[in-house]
């Protein structure tokens, strides 16, 4: 017994020296290749997504989040005409404080606040839904995050026979927040894809 451990640091040197098991180089290879597919496949999607051209619609629909680099898009397609009805995600969470503060301040009947329930993608899918159906808007505008446009549009489809053009903002990012962006939008739509945000659409 003791001889056998003295001889296990011996064999793992020859192991070493003969190089590393083909089985493992294998797997190796294989884990590289997929996170080298999947960062392509998102890199394409979130952040080189489709865009729409927007066109004249019922509302303009300005999600919650990253309200500073939203909200101006939403205003300036309303300003340029493309919808008489503003509506905006309120949450009161640190990064909506802006849109938080304007629907605070703001006494327009062409702008609509609205507070989602939860504080999701999904959530804000069903409130503009139920929106549209009860204010009977036909086509929308959705303004969102260029990485979030996708995620968006499934989730809200997913609950309304609106049509839908949806207009990214453009966030200011680093490598490593993109990164970080990649692996939530994922994992997000995936879910969009497999529990869909409503059983019907209204």
């Amino acid at each position: 017994m003791l001889a056998s451990l003295r001889a296990l640091p011996h064999r793992l040197v020859v192991r070493l020296q003969r190089g590393v098991p083909r089985s493992v180089d294998i797997a190796v290879s294989t884990v590289v290749s997929a996170a080298l597919i999947w960062l392509f496949a998102a890199t394409m999607l979130f952040y080189y997504p489709q865009v729409q051209k927007p066109a004249k619609a019922d509302a303009i629909v300005v999600l919650a989040g990253a309200a500073s680099e939203r909200l101006p898009v939403g205003r300036d397609l309303s300003y340029q005409g493309y919808a008489d009805d503003l509506v905006l995600s309120t949450t009161d969470t640190p990064g909506n404080r802006i849109t938080d503060m304007y629907c605070d301040y703001i006494s327009s009947p062409a702008v609509t606040c609205f507070f989602p329930e939860p504080l999701t993608t999904r959530g804000e899918a069903r409130a503009v839904a139920r929106l549209a159906a009860d204010n009977g808007w036909d086509n929308l505008i959705v303004v969102t995050s260029s990485y979030h446009l996708l995620r968006a549009e499934t989730n809200i489809s997913q609950c309304t026979t609106a049509a839908l053009t949806m207009v990214p903002s453009d966030p200011d990012l680093s490598p490593k927040q993109w990164l970080g962006r990649f692996v939530e939008e994922t994992g997000g739509l995936a879910a969009a894809v497999l529990r869909p945000a409503c059983a019907n659409r209204i």
